[in-house]
């Protein structure tokens, strides 16, 4: 035990004496704690992109779905994730070249900038806010888990630690802080799952070996629909379009579009985002496949602690505290930029409506960070159910945001009505589903949200359009890019109905079309690599 708590207390000594080091004046500019000066490059951009997105829910959750529903889980998180990369070049650099212009800092003040609306640009910010505290609550829930099956931490007082750590580091250093500790974070989490599923796999035998042990137990981890029949075709085709969706709106990822160097970093970052995302969230899926070897039966909120669980059991007290650092550290690196992006959020388009005019410090942000910390907290007290639902959930209305966003960039006229009735209607039926009053049918119910609320802007837009008798269809040049084209071949392949229900072939002990996601994704960067060597259209707006 005692090794255990020294190696934990290291790593949380590491972590926070990087965060202080970077540390920014406490009277600093909102650009230089929230953005980093807008200086991020290629390798600082994407380390920080990943380790952001890469969340307790990238440990905790998709080891507890490996655990409940096998391989099937790992195309929609490995494909699926990198996918939605494909938004860095239609939404990211034009957030960053409007962003830079106009010294814009939080995603709701280019909402503003957008569609000059202070209404609208409110109305988001307190969607933003909503639907990510949630989310954050994740990642204290995961470090209690964590620390309470290691040590024997009472839940509550994990979560309180972590929490403690991360706001620590994060009001001394802001974005800068974040950033470093982001690196250091994600690469420590990438290495240490791969050790740990090393070890896992060596202790039944061997990778292989675990693998035909638990495909003769558990054979429906290996094939569609999985484990518990979860994953049918429109279940499957829901998840990996709500990614696309949701994850350019979570604000922390957002914001990170406004703190790049120029254009071309955030076109490297989109271009080995896929094969990072395979990599990585293979790793933790496949421990919670091999987990049934050493836990069978668990369920619930039970199957999202299978990775301490089994670390504990199998590996020594130093490498069990270590490993599961690692999934702390993905829970960190996520909550410090919640933190950051919902601060700023906060002081610069809440707090400055109340005071009538905006901050030219990071003083109030800091303030914010507190309190909101605290929100997710209390939301982590009690966890209602498992990782995977509570963020489905919350990235279903996060989504919602993703038309006025797109449509903001790329038509030239836009009326922030539209926008408006859009997110409000789209809330109001994801509200509707949450309460069981609709039922989604074979999809879960982010698609249906998400045809009203492209419906209902395109809708309004277009009789915008016809009152001021502008109505006249162009169709925007970026559609004659041929790679978009290539794209789009690429998400129905991704779709693979052709497969479902099969086993066999297994190669190293995993079903073949498990690698045939891996070759989509491989394929994808190849098309995103012409994409960046293309000419843009010189005016690819409506």
């Amino acid at each position: 035990m005692t090794l255990k708590i020294f190696t934990l207390l290291s790593y949380f000594l590491v972590v926070l004496v990087i965060g202080l080091l970077a540390h920014t004046k406490w009277k600093c500019s909102p650009e230089s704690y929230f953005l980093a000066d807008r200086k991020l490059g290629t390798v600082m951009l994407l380390g920080t992109m990943v380790a952001t997105n890469f969340s307790a829910f990238t440990v905790f959750g998709t080891s507890g779905a490996g655990y409940r529903d096998g391989y099937a889980f790992f195309p929609i998180m490995g494909f699926g994730t990198g996918f939605m990369a494909l938004t860095f070049w239609i939404l990211g650099r034009k957030i960053w070249e409007i962003g830079r212009n106009k010294n814009v800092v939080t995603p709701s003040e280019l909402v503003n900038v957008l569609y000059h609306s202070p209404f609208l640009s409110l109305l988001f910010a307190i969607v933003m806010i909503v639907f990510t505290i949630p989310y954050l609550a994740l990642q204290p829930m995961s470090a209690g888990y964590a620390l309470e099956e290691l040590l024997g931490l009472p839940y509550v007082y994990g979560c309180i630690l972590v929490t403690a750590i991360i706001v620590l580091y994060t009001l001394r250093g802001g974005l800068k802080a974040v950033v470093w500790t982001d690196l250091f974070q994600g690469a420590f989490m990438a290495v240490l799952l791969l050790v740990a599923l090393i070890i896992v796999a060596q202790h039944h035998g061997g990778f292989i070996v675990a693998n035909q042990k638990v495909l003769a137990t558990n054979p429906e981890l290996f094939s569609r629909p999985g484990g518990v029949d979860t994953y049918s075709y429109g279940i499957w085709f829901s998840y990996i379009l709500l990614w696309f969706f949701c994850d350019p709106m979570f604000p922390q990822l957002f914001q990170r579009f406004f703190s790049a160097h120029s254009k071309l970093s955030i076109s490297r970052t989109m271009l080995f985002y896929p094969i990072i995302c395979t990599v990585i969230f293979f790793l933790p899926i496949s421990m919670g496949v091999l987990g049934h070897l050493s836990f069978p039966g668990l369920a619930g909120t039970q199957s999202d602690k299978i990775l301490p669980m089994m670390l504990t059991s199998i590996s020594g007290d130093f490498m069990a505290a270590l490993i599961l650092a690692a999934g702390i550290a993905a829970l960190m690196s996520t909550m410090d930029s919640q933190l950051l992006t919902l601060s700023s959020i906060f002081s610069r388009d809440i707090f400055s409506l109340i005071r009538k005019q905006k901050s030219h410090n990071s003083v109030t942000g800091r303030i914010f960070i507190i309190f909101i910390s605290l929100a997710g907290l209390a939301l982590a007290y009690k966890p209602p159910t498992t990782i995977l639902q509570i963020a489905t959930q919350t990235f279903s209305g996060l989504a919602v945001l993703f038309p006025t966003v797109l449509f903001g960039l790329y038509f030239k006229r836009v009326y922030s009505l539209a926008a408006i009735l859009s997110i409000v209607w789209g809330e109001s039926t994801l509200l509707m589903f949450y309460l069981g009053l609709f039922s989604a049918g074979v999809f879960l119910p982010v698609i249906w949200v998400m045809i009203v609320v492209f419906s209902v802007y395109l809708i309004t837009h277009a009789v915008m359009l016809w009152r001021e008798g502008l109505l006249a269809f162009q169709a925007p040049k970026w559609l004659h890019n041929p790679y978009l084209y290539m794209m789009a071949g690429i998400f129905i392949m991704a779709m693979d109905f052709w497969n479902w229900g099969n086993i066999q072939p297994v190669f190293i002990g995993i079903p073949a079309w498990v690698w045939f996601f891996a070759l989509l994704s491989t394929i994808q960067t190849i098309v995103m690599a012409r994409m960046i060597k293309s000419k843009p259209p010189t005016d690819p707006r409506l």
